[in-house]
């Protein structure tokens, strides 16, 4: 994989870590706009969840950020 910031090959797999209150561990991305409920929480019972995978260029280390895998 290419860097498309400057370029480089080869970058780095790695995980966005989520260790708030229910977490699974790794980050998510949900489709659809952010609501929040009334302590300010986000909503996301009923949206879609994707696991987000994340690469970082070892020279200038920009992250791409993909969702990848449907959780």
């Amino acid at each position: 994989m290419r860097c498309t910031q400057c370029g480089q090959v080869g970058l780095e797999q790695g995980f966005v870590s989520d260790s708030g209150s229910g977490a699974r561990g790794y980050g998510r991305w949900f489709g659809g706009l952010l609501e929040r409920g009334v302590l300010g929480v986000a909503k996301t019972r009923g949206l879609p969840q994707w696991q987000i995978d994340a690469f970082r260029c070892p020279n200038c280390a920009h992250l791409e950020l993909f969702a990848g895998r449907r959780d």
